[in-house]
């Protein structure tokens, strides 16, 4: 007898649609054989399934079994077939009858018969939607995960029995209830604006970042504040939309780095050390992972002692900090991860870190002063927005009792900025100005004739180039957001040009 079961395989951070085809010959010795390009966690699954069919109180067929995963072109990974497997072995043994077409299988099993988390729940839920199916069954600590997406109906199985049971309308379980999501952010946060001494101009500089989404390089002595700039930056992002929330989840999803919650809530945070090597930044390995700049998606990637990582490590950010995606390519085939993050670079100016500071001498030769430097390519520093000088906080303003704004009064400014770009790429993809493609900052980033004339002076002293053109007209716009203005006038240009490099790389 023949029976078919829908499941879903994870393909970079999407799913698509697998046919679990489980045959038992009554002819021929006893065997279990699984075809369809498995590696080994599914060839394992035959000893997963074989005790968990037993264990819950099924009978086992001693005869011949053949499991394809259709398309057998496809290569399959992972435990997740577990569970479809194990239900197309009980229906095509006639302990368990129906029609199962409209339904999604997906979970990894236990000996005993219960079901364990499994990764890639989302993308399955996901799946279901676009295929029009409206049931899916997932492990019981995954159901949260799937209830996210509308229009499907998530079950949350326990054990095999408990599938059983459902299936058969001795004990029916119950779809688990849409999960409603909060994206408002947290009260609280471990860092805030306010708490930081002096830098008026870098804070400046943050909100502008945060509001259009640029990105930002930091260089300044030792003990300025650079990492705790950075590690407050956070707390005055804006809320995550529904959409950007979805994308960010699918890839801790698959991942399996979603712990208790069934969707990311807050702008990720990633911080990898200036060791981290170039398939751990950026993705790959011979079955392809997200790397840490698509964990940094829709939200921050803190990259400390930014001279500090290796060259090519480095030049590897090129592609992602211009297109927001980056693609992994094998000899199977190639895969693009998502990468729109902000960049927050911070630098020392030196080897001592000491250099141009009133306080203290530079102890470096000029030779090691300029290898140094020159670790940052001119194509990395052009594809940064921002260029920040961050000096010593001075004695007066550390022990001066004065608090500057707090994060949750400059986040409520990132918010309205933020979300007027978002009415303006309405139906576009777009969410923050920095997105923006020449096409757009055509059509949107309209300069008066003072404003232009200021940035044609710029152009010819500042050597810009066309990129750092472009990108002067992105940070001018925000500037305008935050103000409130229809219009990019030329105080926004002005200000836009300080954060330019004064000799354009």
């Amino acid at each position: 007898m023949l029976a078919k079961i829908t499941s879903g395989a994870v393909v970079g951070l999407d799913s698509v649609p697998i046919t679990v085809e489980v045959d038992i010959a009554s002819q021929g010795l006893p065997s279990f054989t699984i075809v369809g390009l498995p590696d080994k966690a599914v060839e394992e699954s035959k000893e997963r399934v074989r005790a968990a069919i037993k264990n819950s109180g099924a009978d086992f067929p001693p005869k011949r079994i053949t499991v394809n995963l259709a398309p057998a072109d496809l290569p399959k990974e992972g435990p997740a077939y577990d569970l479809p497997i194990a239900l197309g072995i009980l229906v095509a043994s006639g302990q368990l009858p129906g029609d199962f077409s409209d339904s999604l299988f997906f979970g990894e099993l236990s000996l005993d018969g219960s079901l364990r988390y499994t990764n890639g729940i989302l993308p399955q839920a996901m799946l279901a939607s676009a295929e029009g199916l409206k049931k899916l069954f997932v492990p019981s600590v995954n159901a949260k995960e799937a209830a996210v997406i509308r229009g499907v109906q998530a079950f949350p199985v326990e054990n095999l029995i408990s599938l059983f049971n459902h299936l058969s309308s001795l004990k029916k379980i119950k779809a688990y209830p849409h999960t409603a999501i909060n994206f408002e952010l947290d009260s609280q946060s471990e860092f805030d604006m306010k708490d930081i001494r002096g830098q008026e101009t870098a804070k400046r500089a943050l909100e502008i970042a945060a509001a259009g989404g640029h990105n930002v390089l930091m260089k300044g002595p030792p003990g300025a504040g650079k990492t705790l700039l950075a590690r407050t930056f956070p707390s005055i992002l804006p809320s995550l939309t529904f959409e950007e929330a979805i994308e960010i989840t699918k890839i801790y999803s698959v991942l399996g780095n979603l712990a208790n919650e069934p969707i990311i809530r807050k702008r990720p945070f990633r911080s990898p050390h200036h060791t981290a090597s170039a398939v751990g930044l950026i993705g790959g390995g011979s079955h392809p992972k997200p790397g840490e700049i698509s964990l940094a998606h829709r939200g921050v990637l803190f990259l400390d002692e930014f001279p500090e990582f290796p060259r090519f490590v480095l030049e590897s950010l090129r592609a992602p900090l211009e297109d927001g995606f980056v693609t992994v390519s094998r000899a199977q085939g190639s895969i693009r991860f998502p990468a729109n993050f902000v960049l927050i670079a911070a630098s020392n100016p030196c080897p001592c870190g000491f250099l141009g500071d009133n306080r203290r001498n530079c102890t470096c030769a000029p030779g090691q002063i300029i290898r140094y430097q020159k670790r940052l390519s001119g194509p990395i520093l052009d594809r940064i927005d921002i260029h920040l000088e961050i000096p010593a906080v001075k004695m007066e303003k550390l022990t001066a009792d004065f608090e500057s704004e707090s994060s949750k009064t400059v986040r409520t400014r990132v918010q309205k900025a933020r979300e007027l770009a978002l009415r303006r790429f309405k139906k576009t993809g777009i969410f923050s100005n920095a997105q923006m493609r020449s096409k757009d900052v055509k059509e949107i980033c309209k300069l008066s004739s003072d404003s232009l004339d200021l940035l044609r002076r710029a152009i010819v002293t500042m050597k810009l180039s066309a990129r750092g053109y472009i990108r002067v007209l992105k940070i001018s716009r925000t500037i305008a957001d935050l103000e409130d203005s229809e219009s990019i006038l030329s105080h926004h240009v002005a200000e836009s040009l300080q954060y330019r490099p004064r000799i354009e790389l």
